[in-house]
Order: structure tokens, then sequence, then C-alpha cells
């Protein structure tokens, strides 16, 4: 659940009007898609808030293995971690779209929380939603089918199951990225996509950015014992 969606329930909360008056130790970046935000190993000193557009994070093991952990819209702050003595970034982030992205200062953030405790409610809601999906995350990994863990990626990126109007997953997501948030192996999520195409669950709606479709019987896969 993006923290768009949280502060509706917290008293009417804007984060985005509150984040454009802080003052100093906020910037407004424009990222144009594939373009590195923040990598691994360097200093954590500011959170990120999108704006608008999508963000994909990674990390990169010793081994050079690289693994997405998530990827992130409007209304979804990350970096957070340099607000709980995190030094170094332990992860990577890049432009998925383009994107407007607010970056803010260690300080600035933290004086922010202080000062209103409205958007310090929204942020530790957000972040206990982001940390249900991490446990949720490990349960499927560790007890679901690929065909479950991929059909469920696919259903998250769409949006099915939050506020609003489910959408289509833009930009085109590669099978080798869908592989890394899945666990398995390129030629198996292919395998799985060709068979959702077939059933009717995904569509594609092709031209430059090829848009992928999901329809809402993909819950089926994840239903089905």
């Amino acid at each position: 659940m993006g923290s768009t969606s949280i502060s509706k329930k917290i008293r009417g909360f804007d984060p985005n009007t509150f984040l454009a008056t802080i003052g100093d130790g906020r910037k407004l970046l424009a990222f144009e898609k594939k373009q590195t935000i923040f990598t691994q190993g360097e200093k954590a000193d500011s959170v990120f808030y999108v704006q608008k557009g999508r963000v994909r994070l990674t990390v990169v093991s010793k081994t050079g293995r690289e693994a997405t952990l998530g990827m992130l819209g409007a209304g979804n702050f990350f970096g957070e971690g340099a607000l709980a003595g995190q030094a170094l970034r332990m992860g990577s982030a890049a432009a998925l779209t383009d994107c407007d992205i607010l970056r803010i200062d260690k300080k600035a953030m933290n004086e922010a929380l202080q000062r209103e405790h409205a958007f310090s409610d929204v942020f530790v809601a957000y972040l206990l939603a982001r940390n249900i999906r991490y446990e949720e995350d490990l349960v499927d990994q560790l007890f679901n089918s690929s065909e479950k863990r991929l059909a469920r990626v696919l259903l998250l990126l769409a949006h099915f199951g939050k506020e609003g109007v489910p959408e289509t997953v833009v930009p085109k997501i590669s099978q080798e990225t869908l592989a890394e948030m899945v666990g398995t192996t390129r030629s198996r999520v292919s395998f799985f996509m060709n068979r959702f195409r077939k059933l009717g669950f995904i569509h594609y709606s092709g031209g430059i950015e090829g848009g992928l479709q999901v329809h809402s019987s993909l819950l089926g896969v994840v239903l089905h014992d």
C-alpha cells in the first residue's frame, strides 16, 4: 500500500502538500528511464519520495548475483534505512520510467517527522505495510510454486487488492527481471507467461512501452491449491 492511500485514512493528511512546505533540505529531482538514483555502497544521507513514475530496488551479492527487492510507484518512500543509522546504501535504486522524485536530507526528514505527527503516522504506517509485504514475500518464496509466485508478482504490479482501479503494468518488464523477483529461471517465467496468455489471464498491449494487462482471473492461480 502506498503512503498516499494510507494517508487518506489518517485525518485526510496529504504528504505531498506537507513535503512541499518543509523548507530547506529537500530537492525535487527528475530521472529518465533506466537512470540510476543511487547505488549500493553509497553514503546513506537522505530519504526519497516518489511523486511520479516507478522505481526498481535491487541488491547485488558478493558473487555478483543481482536480485530485485521491489518495484515502487507514486506515494512510496525508499532509502529510509538512512534514518535508522544505515551509513551506506544496502542496495541500489533506478528509474523504471521517467520519474519525479523528492530527495529529503536525513536531518530535514527527522525534523519533519518530529514536528508533524500526522506525517509521522503516515510514514510509520507505510513502513509497517512494507514490512508486511516483505514477510509475505518470504512466505511466498518458501512455500509456493514458481507459477504461483509469478502470478502474485504480476497481480502486485497491477495493484490488485489495493484501492482504486487495477492498472496496466507499465513499463514493459523483462522476463529476466520477473525471474529475479520470483526466484526462478527465465525459461520457467517464459513458460508460465505463455500459459497465462493462452488462458487469457494476461494480455500484451504492444506499442513502444509494451504494457502488460493483468486480468483479475489470474487470482485463480494464486488461490488454487
